[in-house]
């Protein structure tokens, strides 16, 4: 259940309540006094998180709107190797291994 901020018009109690999202725009009753809080507007807690977490956060935002695309112009079989090296979506695997010591007629499973 997410955190709720609320403001108590009646105390001027600010307080948090965990809440089922199908109760987030429902009033909540004030700790001190009784009276129905309104919900009140409020920035999200990423203070709070890990580095790990935000950095999480900053990938899945990113790769929302933004993947990641190779940007080599060459067709297929380029073999001169210049260009800017980015992220192929699709790896291709060779047909067969190349063995260039012993048994090159042999394939690997």
């Amino acid at each position: 259940m997410p955190l709720y901020d609320y403001a108590c018009p009646a105390c001027a109690t600010e307080f948090d309540a965990f809440r089922p999202m199908s109760d987030a725009a429902r009033p909540s009753p004030c700790p001190a006094c009784g009276t129905a809080a309104p919900r009140r507007i409020s920035a999200p807690r990423l203070a709070g998180l890990s580095k790990a977490a935000l950095a999480a956060h900053a990938t899945n935002e990113r790769a929302s709107h933004e993947p990641r695309r190779s940007s080599h112009v060459c067709g297929p079989g380029c073999s001169h190797g210049g260009g800017s090296k980015g992220f192929s979506a699709v790896a291709e695997k060779p047909a067969m291994k190349t063995f260039p010591a012993k048994r090159p007629w042999m394939f690997s499973h």
